[in-house]
């Protein structure tokens, strides 16, 4: 594969385009060289796992439409654009031919459409939501001349995400129905066809036309994808899958048909005997249907893991606010966010989203941007801070300049991280899509030398049945059941028996990579900690008792939301402490609160605070310093004008963390810890799990950078253990992205494991599975391929001339069914898998 690793350069553009039709890896490659090798294309990379391909190109030389053409005509589809309407007045331009315009717009990267109806003045474009928009049309309409007017229908890139994910779900829904018609017709051929012969009932002259008719509907619909893509596959002057399955499925059922409408000419005269029963000669309609039913369940399981690959997207997409309160003409407006500009003023209340990025002008409020950095503790904002869209205030109002848009805001551009990322990603080597592209062209050789061989060498009265049976016998016998299911069964129990131990496991890519990796990194908030502030320390100060310091603090914080407040009202709750009303309550976002609690005021906050009420903080300076060199936070509490004390709270480690990072190391992972926390932080607790390496204060571009250089270094495999959304794009960026299962669901949708449960224990677990469930694929792919290698020379005739044995039809797709079998049953013994022994605590 082609990989896209960095930005395109200046003079080119880049565009992914959504994939369907894909069936394997070949496919894959044969859309990834054809994009390669159109004309404008500099790279191209086909990321099967995600069903995108991502290409970079000349726009004088090609463009959008350019590259859809060229994926239709190599046989697949391109899902999930939207389309824009709009009505325009053309009274700023002279009316002219509709081409020029429709030119333009589809010159714009993403476009894969346009048209323009000078009768009725309207103009649409079709457009992909991940390379552009509807505004960047209008404005491109606009450019060219005409006034732009709002059109019956407009644009929703909601819907266009939206329907991306219907045309994955159609995808599902339509293998599962096809499966479910193959799977009913095909059992009762199979029961016909072990009893034609031995049960005295079945040997009659309709039961070949009964298989027949239950039969054809398999083939002919059931199995019209794979002929279809061996065709697509042909003409391209490729194999894959498609062709090894329609070549002897095909051949199956052609031949079982000729079979049953002229028995005579199948067998040269001799319709009868103990190979054909009583009636005409030998039918293998059974193959062909069962081998169909399969394989679709195969491509069922897969395309169900598949088609939630972008589920991220669409769910950040959501976290976007959808209005905004705008300074218009002296007054507060609310429109669209779309309709926001930079420059303009808005005003943000408690509680409220903040719509796009910008910079505080007035007014001062604690914003929660756990979203972008994944920190519990809200950040303090006043004026000339920076603020960003799809974060939350907290407590206070204030209003800000809109500094960035669109596309250029904070939360947009960790879309494309994310999208970039799993486009980059390569894709996990099928060996047996790759082997079949070899092994195909050398069946269908064998088979057609063992044709020409029995025909030339066999008598004259018996040539044709005895060169077309043995040739049935190669093709039938190198069907490749057993190939086709080595993997996903595998992976089917695998992926059944991590639910059942809370690891959810998207897919087979996962489990096939998860056992090379050799570096793990953990995000800290929510992965490594709890992910939230917990109180962690008294110290009096006062004639106070360290519980009644508590008490008074955390009755003045009940009327706080901040979420250091909460954390007092939580540890006081959990010594059984009785907490009083509070009156007089005032929150001064930045410093802390003022209350009256039993006739008592209370302070509690930071130093400043009591400083600007007149008290002396100095004699916690010491103290606050060391709960804070201890990684905690500490909270100064005055009481009627003294200090009586500090409460520190903390984002306690997970009692599991350090077990679970000693066991790590000892599987031979060097693990990491990466945080949008301070160093100091970092530091302290990775010396508490025994961690030795650490990247702080870490945004979200970085941490994915992080991921990506740590994949550079010697070719490592690289695993991102996280639950924020600011975790998102490393998790998408790394080999395996692991969840923790009460994170978000952004994090959980981007990655590639989940972890139910949120125990990081979880992560030893999912490399156990990974490891057990590799293993069985190999053993799987050993014995198919051991069976292939000893079948066909032995259906040829091999032995013939020492043994004077022959391989029937029959006893081949006996042997296939056997060969099926057992890798199924091979599979199976992953349900006894066990998780790891209980850790020490």
């Amino acid at each position: 594969m082609t990989a896209i690793d960095d930005a395109p350069r200046a003079d080119a553009s880049r565009v992914d385009l959504p994939i369907t039709g894909m069936t394997c890896a070949a496919c894959a490659r044969r859309v990834e060289t054809k994009l390669g090798r159109a004309p404008g294309v500099r790279r191209a990379a086909v990321n099967f796992a995600t069903a995108r391909a991502t290409v970079e190109y000349d726009p004088d030389a090609t463009g959008t439409r350019q590259l859809v053409g060229t994926v239709r005509d190599v046989g697949y589809g391109v899902t999930g654009t939207a389309r824009a309407e709009f009505v325009v007045d053309d009274s700023a331009r002279p009316s002219g031919s509709a081409a020029p315009l429709e030119r333009r717009l589809t010159a714009i990267p993403g476009v894969v459409d346009a048209g323009f109806d000078p009768a009725t003045m309207r103009v649409w474009a079709e457009y992909l939501p991940s390379a552009t928009d509807a505004t960047h049309v209008r404005r491109e309409i606009e450019a060219f001349g005409y006034d732009v007017h709002p059109a019956a229908r407009a644009a929703d890139e909601a819907t266009a995400v939206d329907a991306e994910a219907a045309a994955r779900t159609d995808e599902v829904r339509a293998l599962r129905r096809r499966f479910a018609v193959a799977a009913v017709l095909s059992l009762p051929v199979l029961a016909l066809a072990m009893a034609h012969g031995r049960v005295p009932l079945f040997d009659r002259p309709w039961i070949n036309w009964l298989q027949l008719a239950l039969t054809t509907p398999v083939v002919l619909y059931s199995g019209r994808q794979f002929y279809r893509g061996a065709w697509a596959a042909f003409r391209h002057r490729a194999a894959d899958m498609n062709t090894l399955i329609a070549v002897g499925t095909g051949t199956a059922y052609l031949y079982s048909v000729a079979a049953t409408v002229a028995p005579g000419a199948v067998t040269g005269g001799a319709g009868r005997g103990p190979a054909a029963g009583t009636h005409g000669a030998p039918v293998y309609f059974e193959a062909a249907g069962v081998i169909v039913a399969l394989v679709l369940l195969g491509r069922l399981l897969e395309a169900r893991a598949k088609g939630r690959a972008g589920d991220a997207v669409r769910r950040l997409a959501g976290l976007q606010a959808r209005t905004a309160r705008v300074v218009r003409a002296g007054a507060e407006v609310d429109v669209a966010v779309e309709a926001v500009v930079p420059g303009d003023v808005v005003v943000v209340r408690p509680g409220e989203k903040i719509p796009v990025d910008g910079r505080v002008l007035a007014g001062t409020s604690a914003v929660d941007e756990s979203m972008l950095t994944g920190e519990s503790l809200p950040v303090e904002k006043g004026p000339g801070d920076a603020v960003f869209g799809a974060t939350v205030n907290a407590t206070g109002s204030f209003r800000f300049e809109v500094t960035k848009v669109g596309r250029d805001t904070a939360l947009q551009q960790i879309v494309r991280l994310v999208e970039d990322a799993q486009g980059a990603k390569a894709p996990i080597a099928r060996l047996a899509d790759v082997v079949s592209g070899i092994f195909t062209p050398v069946v269908l050789c064998v088979a057609i030398a063992t044709f020409v061989g029995w025909f030339v060498l066999s008598p004259p009265e018996v040539r044709l049945a005895a060169a077309l049976v043995n040739f049935v016998a190669v093709l039938i016998i190198a069907c490749p059941c057993a190939l086709g299911l080595a993997t996903p069964t595998a992976i089917m129990v695998g992926t059944g028996r991590g639910a059942e131990l809370g690891v959810l496991i998207k897919g087979g890519d996962a489990l096939e990579t998860a056992h090379r990796l050799r570096t793990l990194v953990l995000d800290k908030t929510g992965t490594i900690t709890e992910g939230r502030p917990a109180l962690a320390d008294v110290v009096t100060l006062g004639a106070e008792s360290g519980d009644e310091v508590l008490r008074l603090a955390a009755s003045a914080e009940r009327g706080s939301e901040h979420p250091v407040g909460a954390a007092l009202v939580r540890g006081a709750e959990a010594r059984g402490l009785r907490l009083a009303d509070a009156t007089a309550f005032a929150a001064l976002p930045g410093h802390g609160i003022e209350a009256t609690v039993d006739g008592r005021r209370v302070l509690a906050g930071t130093a400043k605070l009591l400083a600007s009420r007149g008290v002396d903080a100095a004699p916690a300076d010491s103290l606050a310093a060391a709960l804070a060199a201890a990684g905690t936070t500490p909270v100064h509490v005055a009481v009627d004008g003294r200090i009586a004390g500090l409460v520190a709270v903390a984002d306690r480690v997970r009692p599991e963390a350090r077990a679970a990072v000693a066991a790590l190391k000892g599987l031979g992972l060097d693990v990491v810890m990466m945080t949008g926390d301070t160093r100091h932080a970092a530091a302290v607790v990775a010396r508490q799990v025994g961690i030795d390496r650490v990247l702080a204060e870490a945004l979200p571009a970085e941490k994915a950078a992080e991921v990506k250089r740590l994949q550079q270094a010697d070719g490592r495999r690289v695993g991102m253990v996280g639950d924020g959304i600011n975790d998102a794009p490393a998790l998408a960026q790394a080999d395996v992205g692991i969840a923790i299962g009460t994170g978000t669901d952004v994090a959980m949708e981007a990655s590639d494991v989940t972890l139910v449960r949120g125990d990081l224990w979880g992560v030893v677990t999912a490399l156990a599975l990974s490891r057990a469930t590799i293993r069985t694929v190999r053993q799987n792919l050993f014995w198919a391929f051991v069976y292939n290698a000893v079948g066909i020379p032995i259906a040829a005739g091999l032995l013939y001339p020492l043994t004077g044995w022959l391989l029937s039809p029959v006893l081949a797709s006996a042997a296939m069914s056997v060969s099926s079998v057992s890798v199924v049953a091979n599979s199976l013994r992953l349900r006894r898998f066990r998780a790891p022994a209980a850790r020490a605590r």
